[in-house]
């Protein structure tokens, strides 16, 4: 199964007025019969992180922090997940066949959005990222983590497949 990037659905833009980037993946789970909901695959997606994924966010931390942004932590006992949250992301939404997390900051707001799908006895998990940037610090700040951004997406989403 991979991944692949795909266009943002067309109702993406209004998750977040104003935005200016959203990217989407796609994984189509095996068509033996797995299915998965929107809150199920989110929290299989962002629940936990990949070691790498942890150490980048930790060095994210520490590059932003004399910036004054936010640096979204774990909740305490990492396998216990707090009410409202999947991983380090707060639910705005969720339903069962999307889930929509986000933060607001000084620099730039995002939603992360797991959308899933039954298509012609396939399970289809998107993950779609809409941003919009409030000043000059996020559009730098997007700018640069975007060749990260990507591979993150790619490895979380594919955590989809394993419970």
């Amino acid at each position: 199964m991979t991944v692949q990037e795909i266009t943002p659905a067309a109702d993406t833009w209004a998750l977040l007025p104003g935005a200016q980037f959203a990217d989407a993946f796609r994984l189509m789970l095996a068509p033996d019969g797995t299915v998965v909901d929107a809150p199920a695959a989110a929290q299989r997606m962002m629940g936990t992180s990949p070691a790498w994924v942890r150490r980048l966010m930790a060095l994210r931390n520490a590059i932003v922090a004399p910036l004054g942004l936010k640096a979204p932590r774990p909740p305490a006992g990492s396998e216990s997940p707090r009410a409202g949250h999947i991983g380090i992301f707060p639910i705005l939404s969720s339903g069962p066949d999307r889930v929509v997390l986000g933060m607001a900051d000084k620099h730039l707001d995002f939603r992360a959005v797991i959308d899933v799908r039954q298509e012609t006895g396939n399970c289809q998990v998107t993950a779609t990222t809409v941003v919009r940037t409030h000043n000059w610090l996020g559009r730098a700040y997007l700018t640069l983590i975007m060749p990260f951004h990507r591979q993150v997406v790619r490895t979380m989403l594919s955590q989809v497949v394993s419970p």
